[in-house]
C-alpha cells in the first residue's frame, strides 16, 4: 500500500480532506513510493487559523522561552542528522553525502536562532531634547508563511521558518509537493523540542495552497525561494495583497577563470559546482567563462574530472551524483545538449543516453559539458538546473565581466584568479549579490545573509542572517518625555526638592 504523507497542523498530523493527492517517486527507480495529500482552501484557511491562534501566546512569549525550545530543536536535529538525509534521498534522489550537507547548512540558521536574543536588541537615544528619550524595538509580525523548492526539502524551509519562530511568528510551511517527507520530520521534531502547538505547521499542496496563501488576509509575509518566473508571481501576488515578500528566484551563475589561475583548482572546483547534486541547485555554477589561451586546457583538464565522476542511487555509498527529480525533468535537461551543436556549440561531453545497470527507470542523465557556448543559444540563456556545464571564451578580463553583467540573472558569481587586484576589481564591478573569489559556490555562512540580485531576487531582503531578523520583524519607535520628579503636584512627596 502506498504511504500518505498527511499535513502537520496544530501540533499533529491532520489528514487531506480534499480528496486531491499528488505522486512522490524515487528518482533512482521511477516508481511512485508515496501519495501526498494536496490541500483545499478550507485546509489552508485550517492551516492559517492554528498558527494565528498560537501567536496569541508565542507572540508574547518571552525570549527565554523560545531559544530553550531551539536549543532543544538543534540537538533533536543533529541526533536525526541521518534520518533527515535519507527521507531527502528517497525522494528527492541526491547522494547521501549531499543529503547530510543540506541539513548541516540548514542547522546553521537553527544556531543563528539560537542566539536571537542579541539581534532583537533595541536602540536607546536619552535626552535627545530636555527629559524627552527615543527608543527601537522590533517586534514579530504574525502569521508568516514559507514556500520552498524540491531540490533542498530540508535546508530551504530551515532558512526561514527557525529564524521566523525565534522572533515571535508563528509559521505554514509550504515545501514542494515532490518531496514532502522530509518537511513533516522537521515539524515533528520541533514539537518534540517543545514548540508549541500551531506554531510551526506544514500544509501540502500545488497552486491552491499557494494561492490561498498569497491570498490569506491573516498571512502577514511570505518567504519563496523557486524559479524566477514564480517568484515573480509570488512577490506581485503577496505585495497586492499587503504582505511584505522575500522571493528568491533562478540563476546562471558564471565561473570567470583568469589566465593566472591554478587550472587544476578551477577544474575541480567547476566540476563540484555544475555537477554536484545533479545541477540542481540555484547556486551552481552553469557557465564558466575562460579568459584568452587558457580555454583549451581548462576545458580538457573539467573533463577528465567529469568522465571519473560515478552516477548512482543516493543511497549507494559509491556513488557521487545521483538521477535527477522526475523523468519529465530528466528530459527537460536532455533536450539542452541534443540542441546544442544546432546553436553553434561544441558538445565535448553528452551525457543524455545514460543509464544505470539494475536502475533502468530511474530518472538518470550524464554529466554534459558544452564549449564554444554562444550568448544566444538556449543553453546559455536557459536556467537548465541539472548537470550541464557551458563554457564559454573571452579574450579579456573586461569582455568577462561584460558578458556576465549582461545575464538577466545576478545570485551568485566567482572568479579564479591568483591575483588580489583583479579579484577586488571583479567583487566590485560584477552585479551578482553572491561573490566568490577562488570559491565555486558562494552560499554565505548563517550569520550573513543569502540572495541575489535582478531577477535572481523579488522584494527588499535576502534570506537569513540581518536580513533575514528583519524581515521577520518590524520596527517600532517610541518617544518619551517625563516630567522631572521635582515638579511633582503639591502634596506628592517623592523626596525630591521642589522646583516651585
Amino acid at each position: 500500500m502506498t504511504k500518505t504523507v498527511n499535513h502537520w497542523i496544530g501540533g499533529k498530523t491532520v489528514e487531506g480532506t480534499s480528496g486531491q493527492y499528488g505522486p512522490v517517486t524515487d528518482p533512482a527507480t521511477g516508481a511512485v513510493t508515496t501519495q501526498v495529500a494536496l490541500a483545499s482552501v478550507a485546509e489552508v484557511d485550517a492551516a492559517v487559523a492554528a498558527a494565528k491562534a498560537a501567536y496569541a501566546t508565542w507572540g508574547t512569549s518571552s525570549l527565554a522561552q523560545r531559544t530553550a525550545v531551539l536549543f532543544r530543536y538543534r540537538a533533536l536535529l543533529d541526533a536525526h542528522r541521518d534520518d533527515i538525509a535519507a527521507l531527502i534521498t528517497a525522494e528527492h534522489g541526491k547522494v547521501h553525502s549531499d543529503a547530510l550537507g543540506e541539513v548541516a547548512r540548514g542547522l546553521e540558521i537553527v544556531e543563528l536562532a539560537c542566539g536571537i536574543t542579541t539581534q532583537l536588541k533595541g536602540e536607546l537615544s536619552t535626552q535627545v531634547s530636555n527629559r524627552v528619550d527615543v527608543s527601537s524595538i522590533r517586534q514579530s509580525l504574525g502569521v508568516v508563511a514559507g514556500i520552498t523548492p524540491f531540490n533542498f526539502p530540508a535546508m530551504v524551509p530551515m532558512w526561514m521558518f527557525p529564524l521566523a519562530i525565534a522572533c515571535g511568528n508563528t509559521f505554514v510551511l509550504k515545501p514542494s509537493e515532490k518531496d514532502p517527507s522530509a518537511a513533516n520530520l522537521l515539524a515533528e521534531l520541533a514539537s518534540e523540542a517543545g514548540l508549541p502547538d500551531g506554531v510551526l505547521n506544514v500544509l501540502h499542496g500545488d497552486k491552491i495552497a499557494v494561492d490561498g496563501l498569497l491570498n490569506h488576509p491573516d498571512v502577514a509575509a511570505v518567504s519563496f525561494v523557486g524559479s524566477t518566473p514564480i517568484a515573480r508571481y509570488i512577490h506581485a501576488t503577496a505585495s497586492a495583497n499587503g504582505k511584505r515578500v522575500q522571493a528568491l528566484g533562478g540563476a546562471k551563475n558564471h565561473m570567470l577563470v583568469l589566465p593566472d589561475a591554478d587550472l587544476d583548482a578551477a577544474a575541480d572546483a567547476a566540476v563540484s559546482a555544475a555537477y554536484g547534486s545533479a545541477g540542481e541547485r540555484c547556486m551552481a555554477i552553469s557557465a564558466v567563462v575562460a579568459v584568452g589561451a587558457i580555454g583549451d586546457e581548462l576545458v580538457a583538464k573539467i573533463r577528465e574530472r567529469a568522465e571519473k565522476i560515478k552516477i548512482g542511487p543516493g543511497n549507494d555509498p559509491t556513488s557521487e551524483m545521483g538521477p535527477l527529480i522526475t523523468a519529465a525533468h530528466r528530459d527537460k535537461v536532455a533536450s539542452y545538449v541534443t540542441g546544442a551543436a544546432a546553436q553553434g556549440a561544441e558538445v565535448v561531453l553528452d551525457g543524455t543516453g545514460h543509464t544505470v545497470e539494475g536502475f533502468e527507470d530511474g530518472h538518470w542523465i550524464g554529466l554534459s559539458l558544452l564549449d564554444k557556448v554562444s550568448t544566444d543559444s538556449d543553453a546559455y540563456q536557459d536556467e537548465i538546473f541539472g548537470p550541464v556545464l557551458c563554457v564559454l571564451r573571452v579574450e579579456s578580463y573586461e569582455d568577462g565581466v561584460v558578458l556576465m553583467n549582461a545575464s538577466p540573472f545576478g545570485n551568485g558569481t566567482a572568479i579564479f584568479t591568483r591575483d588580489g587586484g583583479a579579484a577586488r576589481r571583479f567583487q566590485l564591478e560584477i552585479e551578482a549579490g553572491m561573490v566568490g573569489v577562488n570559491v565555486p559556490i558562494p552560499v554565505p555562512v548563517g550569520y550573513h545573509s543569502f540572495g541575489g540580485w535582478k531577477d535572481s531576487l523579488f522584494g527588499d531582503h535576502h534570506i537569513y542572517g540581518n536580513d533575514g531578523v528583519h524581515f521577520y520583524t518590524r520596527g517600532k519607535v517610541t518617544t518619551t518625555r517625563w516630567p522631572d520628579p521635582a515638579d511633582a503636584p503639591a502634596g506628592v512627596d517623592l523626596g525630591f526638592p521642589r522646583n516651585h
